[in-house]
């Protein structure tokens, strides 16, 4: 589903990624690992075409399609989605016209009819319940005045709404008490599907005690410098990521 050769990408003029080369099939969760600067960040905002990071080199495909020659709202229509570390505030903006807004806007692109007011609200309000969200916070300005569990739930809120292909988990664990971590994994697990793969940027072993990966990469200097089952997390846990800087030095 998502394959990525050779990657390089630069910051400011400032080489991050460094040859990453990475494979996400359908069906499959991988966790991505490694310490403060590897990159994690910069690999996910290069995957959704964040401004200012600019590709040097190799390539990244989405079911066969150049990921990386289409625009931002392209890749949204293609179905890539990412949660962020820091949720952004929107004022002014009401976190269901947000949602909606984009919803339709993704589904216009795909050709596909808009979704009806009553269709969509019947929606909303079935999700929210299963996320233990109060309805009545979609009413307020996006993540305004939304603490930290709360703003990770309405990213999840939204990565349910529009239903994804592609889901790209920026540290979502940041900034969550257990019960929040809890109900943000278990949002998570219920999107898993077949057609549907997911890359989780973590840390930390304790996401991946309740979003199980298939498989764990660690990324140092910029590229993938070991792989394995969810017993690797359990390693870095115990051990840190000496070894692995060590080694991608």
């Amino acid at each position: 589903m998502l394959s990525i050769n050779n990657l390089h990408a630069t910051v400011a003029d400032k080489p991050i990624l460094k040859g990453l080369t990475l494979d996400l099939p359908a069906g499959e969760v991988h966790a991505i690992m490694g310490p403060n600067g590897a990159g994690k960040s910069t690999l996910s905002y290069v995957l959704t075409g964040r401004e200012g990071y600019e590709i040097t080199e190799g390539s990244a495909t989405l079911d066969g399609e150049d990921l990386l020659s289409l625009d931002p709202s392209e890749r949204a229509a293609r179905g890539v989605f990412l949660s962020f570390q820091y949720p952004l505030e929107i004022p002014g903006v009401p976190a269901l016209t947000f949602i909606r807004t984009a919803l339709n806007a993704q589904r216009r692109a795909r050709g596909e009819p808009e979704v009806a007011a009553p269709a969509f609200l019947r929606q909303a309000r079935e999700t929210t319940a299963s996320l233990k969200i109060d309805f009545e916070m979609l009413k307020r300005s996006l993540n305004v005045g939304f603490s930290g569990g709360e703003k990770k739930r309405m990213e999840i809120f939204q990565m349910a709404m529009l239903s994804p292909r592609l889901l790209i988990l920026d540290e979502t664990d940041s900034g969550l008490d257990i019960d929040a971590l809890k109900i943000v994994a278990a949002g998570v697990n219920a999107m898993r599907s077949p057609d549907r793969a997911m890359l989780v940027i973590t840390h930390y072993q304790r996401l991946l005690d309740y979003i199980k990966p298939d498989k764990v990469h660690v990324l140092s200097a910029g590229r993938i410098v070991a792989s394995g089952g969810p017993e690797l997390a359990l390693d870095l846990e115990r051990e840190g990521y000496d070894k692995y800087v060590k080694a991608a030095a």
